[in-house]
């Protein structure tokens, strides 16, 4: 089952995106900061992390370069009300899925639930190629 965690404080960022994930009986956790989001990757296992622009205790992109850093296998993306060039510019590096727009809908939870099972099949056509368990 797909694991989706869930970070910021404001619980109106998430409404349409927890709707979407409900709807397609993804499991989803949420958590306020970006330390209680570090702590809680490092005890479970997520296939994605959505964060929030702004998180009590750090930005969204500075919780995604801490992230990096305990495990750069997680995919993850970024709310951010930041053009789609400087965000590019700011998160070069990080290897983010993609940007999500301030009060994400419906329809950009959809084209990321998308993205992201593109991107389990082939991980999961991969390791069945190599005789690993996917």
């Amino acid at each position: 089952m797909i694991q989706v965690l869930l970070v910021g404080a404001d619980n109106n960022t998430f409404h349409d995106l927890e709707s979407v994930l409900e709807d397609k009986h993804i499991s989803s956790d949420r958590v306020e900061s970006g330390h209680g989001a570090l702590s809680m990757i490092s005890d479970k296992t997520y296939a994605l992390v959505i964060t929030d622009e702004t998180l009590p205790d750090m930005t969204g992109l500075e919780f995604a370069w801490k992230m990096v850093t305990v495990n750069p296998m997680i995919n993850c993306t970024a709310i951010s009300s930041l053009s789609a060039e400087d965000f590019h510019e700011a998160s070069e590096g990080l290897g983010l899925l993609m940007q999500l727009p301030v009060r994400p809908e419906k329809q950009h939870a959809e084209a990321l639930l998308q993205y992201l099972d593109n991107i389990l099949n082939i991980t999961n056509r991969s390791a069945v190629q190599k005789g690993d368990t996917p």
